[in-house]
This record gives structure tokens, sequence and C-alpha cells, in this order.
């Protein structure tokens, strides 16, 4: 086991060109985490970012799957807190030092997450999507709504509210493995639902500590422009709402894609 409390378990996946800047944002914290990189798709580029920063390097050899490169990343995390980093994402310096802090003032959370700002057009900037984002999800900062499975359903009940690359997890806190998802671009989303089932708080840190990168070249923006994203967000709403709310509320929801615009 490592001495360090927390990982950075970075996901490589073929050649972003925002790789490196996501390395150097987490070898530059202020609180040293260990870092780790886990790819289903080697290739020389990843290999050479691995070796030039000096990070452990796993592949995994099956075919790619977003929820079983993840879960395959967290077998390799050796400290008992993690975070699944995002390559085209910014972690701020105060991130390891900031989550530890807070975690040893809520010793029984298993899940934390943190406030974040989007990049986009290599601006960091804020948009609809994540103002609504933080009003859903202040509810959090009351430590008693912490505890309460209805409230963490419910900031999870109008969208997902929860920033998955800012978020870290406890591994031996959360039974069975951590991504436990059928979807594919709300599998973040189906995982903070079940993880709201657990007696155990959310840990919400109002704080930018993230910085979500918004770019053609994403995932999100590949489903958003298809019809996968709506089909698993419609699914996931039906987790919480009859269907005439759900029919009704989409309309409104579906505003937050004019963050891809």
């Amino acid at each position: 086991m490592s001495d360090k409390q927390h990982t950075f378990a970075i996901c490589a996946y073929k050649d972003s060109e925002y790789l490196e800047c996501c390395i150097k944002s987490l070898i530059g914290q202020r609180e040293y985490s260990d870092i780790i990189m886990c790819t289903s798709t080697p290739d020389e580029y990843i290999g050479h970012m691995a070796d030039k920063y000096d990070i452990p390097m796993y592949i995994r050899e099956e075919e790619s799957d977003i929820v079983d490169d993840w879960n395959f990343a967290v077998d390799h995390v050796k400290t008992q807190w993690l975070t699944v980093a995002h390559q085209d994402d910014v972690y701020d310096e105060q991130y390891s030092k900031v989550l530890l802090e807070e975690i040893s003032k809520m010793p029984d959370a298993v899940f934390a997450f943190t406030d974040y700002h989007p990049i986009k057009d290599g601006i960091i900037t804020t948009d609809l999507n994540s103002r609504l984002r933080r009003f859903f999800r202040s509810p959090m900062k009351c430590s008693k709504l912490a505890h309460s499975k209805f409230w963490k359903k419910y900031i999870l009940s109008c969208g997902n509210s929860i920033c998955c690359p800012t978020c870290a997890y406890k591994k031996d806190g959360i039974p069975g493995v951590i991504f436990r998802s059928h979807l594919k671009f709300a599998c973040d989303w189906e995982t903070f639902e079940e993880l709201s089932h657990l007696d155990a708080p959310f840990l919400y840190i109002p704080k930018v500590l993230t910085y979500y990168r918004i770019h053609e070249g994403a995932t999100s923006m590949e489903w958003t422009v298809s019809n996968r994203r709506e089909e698993e967000e419609l699914y996931m709403f039906r987790k919480f709402w009859p269907e005439w709310c759900v029919k009704i509320g989409y309309r409104l929801f579906r505003i937050s894609y004019n963050t891809y615009d």
C-alpha cells in the first residue's frame, strides 16, 4: 500500500492534445498524491507521456469501454481515496490538499466532489448548465442534508448536478465495484444515484478545484449530437419521476445542450 492517502488515476484514451496539461496539473499539487495512468488504447504518444513524467502505466487488453476502463483504473489504485482524472481536464493545485482536509472533517464520507468551471475555447468561463448544476447540488453544503438519502437523490433528480471529473471515491468504503452502470454517456449519473442509497454522506466541497474542458473532440460532444445522450438521460429521469413529468421536464432540461453550441 502507498503511504499517500489519495491517487489520481488518469484514464488516457487515444491521442488527446490536452493530456499533458492534465498531467502537469496533477504533478503541481500542493499536497502530493500518487499518480497512475491507465489505458485501453495504448500507443506511442500515451507511452511517451507516461515515461516523460515517470508515471506508472497499466494497459487494459480488452476492448475499450468507459465503465470497464474506470474500474480497471480503480483496481490499480493502492491508496484509500482516488480520483479518476479525465485526460482533457485540469485540476487546481489545491485539489488534493483541500480534499484531504475536508475528508478529515467528515470521516464517514465515501464520496466527495467539488465545484468546477468550464474551459471553452481555452478560456475559463461559466454557462447556464454549470450555474444550474451548482444550484441543484447546493443542499449538500448542509451536513444534515448531506447525510439524508432523500436530499442526496434530490440533487440528482433534475439532472446530473455533479461533475464527474471533480469526484473522489473511498475505495474500501463502497461495496462491490464503484462503477457498475450499463450506460455510456450517463454512467456517472447512474453511479451517483447508486451511491445515494448508501448510509454515508455526500461530501460537497463548494470550491472551484476542477476545470472541465468543453471541446469538439470530447466524448460528451459525440453523444450530444447523437441520440445516445437523450436516450440515457430519459432513462435516468424515469428513476426519479413519473412519465408525464419526464415528458414536460425534459424539454426544459435540453436547454443545457447549448453548452456545446
